[in-house]
């Protein structure tokens, strides 16, 4: 007697493909859609997200699967270079050397009420300056909090836009960066602004 491989409470293949269907029916129309790029630089290869609210990553120093591995998780990617271009745009000026403050809108929402404190307090910081952890600490109010300040700029999702480079030590010593290539990258970034 030939044996029955039919169990009454799987689903049919049929039912399985409807579901897979539905589900990225809805993925489509509910998920956060982030599109990225990548463009060259002298630090190497950049790569781009932005959402709905503005740009939300900027990375270097890694792999393209380290990028959107680092995204998010829940979201919909799309490569899509169009949507950049601004930034592109402008990177690209800035690294030729004629741009020293960026014009693009950030999406800082994911940062705790602090950390987008001490970002905004390092987008003011012109080219060519630096200010000590303790002073960002002083100009948002916390004196005591120049280790919390470095920790928030270590979180800076969009390094060189928002310039976490210009922030060093309070003996002048490059003690850490969030962008790719560490330390090498913060001393490479302010020579080129004519800072060291």
């Amino acid at each position: 007697m030939a044996e029955n491989n039919f169990h009454p409470n799987e689903p049919t293949q049929a039912a399985v493909e409807a579901s897979r269907s539905r589900v990225m029916n809805w993925f489509s129309k509910t998920a956060t859609l982030l599109q990225w790029a990548t463009m060259e630089s002298p630090l190497g290869t950049i790569y781009l997200a932005r959402n709905s609210a503005g740009l939300c990553s900027l990375n270097f120093g890694v792999s393209e699967a380290e990028f959107l591995g680092g995204l998010d998780l829940r979201a919909r990617t799309e490569n899509n270079p169009d949507a950049l271009a601004l930034v592109i745009a402008q990177l690209r000026e800035y690294f030729a050397g004629t741009r020293s403050r960026f014009d693009v809108p950030v999406d800082l929402s994911q940062m705790t009420p602090f950390q987008r404190n001490v970002l905004h307090a390092a987008e003011a910081i012109p080219a060519g300056k630096v200010l000590t952890y303790g002073q960002i600490a002083q100009d948002i109010g916390k004196p005591r909090a120049s280790r919390a300040v470095g920790q928030a700029l270590g979180s800076n999702p969009v390094p060189i836009i928002v310039p976490c480079h210009r922030v060093v030590g309070s003996d002048g010593s490059m003690t850490g960066y969030s962008g790719g290539g560490g330390v090498a990258s913060k001393k490479w970034l302010l020579h080129m602004e004519g800072a060291l």
